[in-house]
């Protein structure tokens, strides 16, 4: 018993670890303050509303090394098509 709580409460804290390192949105003048990567990432063909792209940006961002991220460029048709700029 003490088994299956010891591994759900490790399990629990790697999921809330992994959030916690995710990339974060920032504004312009927050960006000011951080060093750019002079990196950018994209992500088109997003079905949804603004969490679905933030959620993929934040997960490109963090591939790429990036701490936060700021959008550059946002365009809405049927789909979204965002590019943001990476930051430390």
């Amino acid at each position: 018993m003490k088994t299956k709580l010891a591994i759900a409460v490790l399990g629990l804290a790697s999921v809330l670890s992994f959030g916690a390192s995710a990339a974060s949105l920032v504004s312009n003048q927050q960006a000011e303050q951080l060093q750019s990567l002079n990196q950018t990432i994209s992500v088109s063909g997003v079905d949804g509303d603004q969490t679905n792209v933030r959620q993929e940006l934040s997960q490109k961002a963090d591939a790429q090394g990036a701490n936060h991220y700021r959008i550059i460029e946002s365009n809405r048709g049927d789909t979204f098509h965002v590019t943001a700029e990476l930051y430390k």
